[in-house]
């Protein structure tokens, strides 16, 4: 295949991080770049709380996953000094409340140590001098290196560079290429590569917020929280609103095949969750609900790289960059310049290739989910 280093022009369909990311990089590039979305920014990047934590995303046997997460993270401090966005440096604090929940927590540390990474445990006393606002808790672990950004801020940031159609411009085609960045909901013939799992997710606004990320189990149920500068939030306050830090709380997980909805289950669940862990947040105002489908595939690795091969054979050719599932705003600027390196120069990162799941045929059985362990 031959493939032009400059001036391609390329489609980018979904106008989430990941496309704009995409878009942006390419524009950057040289590249011609049309970016089509009826909703910019509306799908897992609004609901998404930003975490860039590689470290708490892997199970046993993912380290793949986990380099390349810590590739990511890597590129961020730059990244967002360029967009202008700020970046949450304090780290995280990974918490079991009882003692059952303090048994994930050492699963985690042994996962991380078997892929080559250490972390200490800490006692309860350790953890509570790290955070004095927590409940009472039974131990945990500090992720020093862990950062975290408003994703709403990126998308923001990213548009003011990158324009978005609502719609792809009527006449012939002429793009070369078309990158499909449409987040939970590929395409045919991709429509099966990549499934919707859901995340409920609540906004509050506190005037006692942790100091940093605060993630972890409570009896059993994964919670964390986020706090974020207020006026980096994307929200208004409402007349007699309390001032104060938005924290994001998130977040359940569900598998499922309806429309991602709030309920009142995921609600009652992190709350119950969030008020165990920090009992400020009783005292917190409740600012938004919301659900959306994180992206998954079934080795939870994204999709980068050419299409696979199918009985159809779309033209222009069909680049991935979808399936990021809980690691999007993690992998965003390492997913746009692979994205752009592949367009330049052939190149695939070989555990992202899509080609690994090839599209079933029609009447085939679609992609088997995954049965890994649920994490926070």
């Amino acid at each position: 295949m031959t493939v032009a280093r400059t001036g391609l022009r390329v489609l980018v369909r979904g106008a989430g991080i990941v496309g704009l990311a995409v878009a942006e990089e390419l524009l950057r590039r040289g590249h011609d770049v049309t970016v089509v979305d009826p909703a910019p920014g509306s799908g897992a990047s609004h609901a998404a709380a930003g975490m860039l934590t590689p470290a708490c995303e892997v199970g046993w046997g993912e380290g793949a996953l986990l380099d390349l997460g810590v590739r990511g993270a890597r590129l961020w401090p730059a990244y967002a000094r360029r967009l202008g966005v700020p970046l949450r440096t304090t780290g995280t604090l990974l918490v079991g409340l009882d003692h059952g929940d303090l048994q994930e927590v050492e699963r985690q540390a042994a996962v991380l140590g078997s892929l080559g990474r250490g972390v200490d445990v800490l006692d309860a006393r350790a953890v509570r001098d790290a955070e004095p606002g927590l409940g009472r808790v039974a131990g945990g672990a500090l992720l020093a290196d862990d950062h975290a950004v408003d994703p709403r801020a990126v998308v923001t940031a990213l548009r003011e560079r990158v324009p978005v159609l609502p719609q792809v411009p009527a006449g012939p085609p002429t793009a070369d290429v078309v990158v499909l960045a449409t987040g939970a909901r590929l395409p045919a013939p991709y429509d099966q590569l990549v499934r919707g799992v859901r995340g409920e997710i609540l906004r509050v606004r506190s005037d006692d917020p942790p100091g940093r990320v605060v993630r972890g189990w409570v009896r059993g149920e994964p919670v964390y929280l986020v706090p974020r500068a207020a006026a980096a939030s994307g929200t208004t306050p409402g007349p007699g609103a309390t001032t104060g830090v938005e924290v994001v709380v998130g977040a359940t997980s569900e598998e499922h095949d309806a429309p991602p909805v709030v309920t009142v289950g995921g609600v009652g669940r992190l709350l119950d969750a969030a008020r165990a862990m920090w009992p400020a947040v009783e005292r917190a105002e409740l600012v938004e609900a919301c659900a959306r489908d994180r992206p998954a595939t079934p080795d939870h690795l994204p999709l980068v790289g050419a299409a696979p091969a199918t009985d159809v054979a779309p033209a222009p050719r069909v680049v991935l960059a979808a399936g990021h599932f809980r690691h999007g705003v993690l992998l965003a600027p390492l997913t746009a310049a692979l994205v752009a390196d592949h367009l330049e120069t052939g190149r695939v990162e070989p555990a992202l290739d899509p080609a690994r799941l090839r599209p079933p045929t029609e009447g085939a059985t679609p992609c088997p989910t995954s049965s890994s362990t649920e994490r926070p």
